[in-house]
């Protein structure tokens, strides 16, 4: 996916924090919305026509990234451009299930939006705690997008159309994080926040660290914008996949 950067753009207003082996991403160029939205969605959709097999059902894209990075806004900005789509929180998917080692019930969704038709899923933690209600889809969509730290995992990429990297600064996503978090109640009082989210980051920079999905990425958006940006722009920078290994020398 192209980033449409100009050859001068760059550094932007200040580097990033970035957490364990991420590397930073740029240059950065200010993209509409509804493009970035639409290049996605090509994209999905020449990689799904390709596969072996008819896919039945709507195009999926992963946005993930660092907790209070701005995942869950910029999927609702996405699927709000596209219009016939759904979001699917990653949180519901992980809600009481190991930390990271929630891959089969996200597995279980894709497989199900891939064989077309309404899709009700109970995941189940759900069942064993007494949740009500299920993840439901409706028929007829356009697109799937699947929000949330570990929604692009290794073990689900075959199931993917598309990724979208969320990159941004550590620091800010911290203050983010903890501030809605005591804003919510949802992890005990103030002291309790904070030493839940210091918890929670330690599982989730080894997670990142191990499963290095950027390098899986069709595109990275910044969750705390380097440039300056107008009403219905992303912050939008190339790929961050590896380089090709080196050939052999010729003898």
């Amino acid at each position: 996916m192209s980033s449409g950067a100009d050859p001068g753009g760059g550094d932007g207003i200040g580097a990033f924090a970035l957490g364990p082996g991420e590397p930073a991403a740029g240059p950065w160029t200010a993209r509409p919305v509804a493009g970035v939205a639409r290049e996605l969605l090509e994209l999905a959709r020449a990689r799904r026509a390709g596969q072996v097999g008819r896919v039945a059902g709507p195009v999926v894209i992963a946005v993930d990234g660092r907790s209070a990075g701005g995942k869950t806004t910029l999927a609702g900005r996405v699927a709000d451009a596209v219009g016939r789509s759904a979001v699917v929180h990653a949180d519901d998917l992980a809600w009481h299930e190991p930390m990271f080692g929630w891959a089969h019930v996200e597995r279980a969704l894709l497989e199900a939006v891939r064989a077309g038709g309404p899709v009700r899923l109970r995941p189940p933690a759900w069942a064993e705690r007494g949740r009500e209600g299920a993840i439901e889809l409706p028929e007829d969509l356009d697109l799937v997008v699947i929000e949330g730290v570990g929604s692009a995992q290794r073990e689900v990429a075959d199931l993917l159309d598309a990724v979208v990297w969320v990159q941004s600064d550590d620091t800010e996503a911290e203050r983010r994080g903890i501030a809605r978090d005591i804003a919510s109640g949802e992890n005990g009082d103030v002291e309790e926040t904070i030493a839940f989210w210091h918890a929670w980051m330690a599982h989730e920079r080894e997670h990142l660290r191990a499963d290095r999905p950027w390098e899986r990425a069709d595109v990275v958006v910044a969750g705390t914008p380097p440039i300056p940006l107008a009403d219905g722009e992303l912050a939008v920078a190339p790929p961050l996949r590896p380089p090709h290994p080196a050939l052999p020398p010729q003898p």
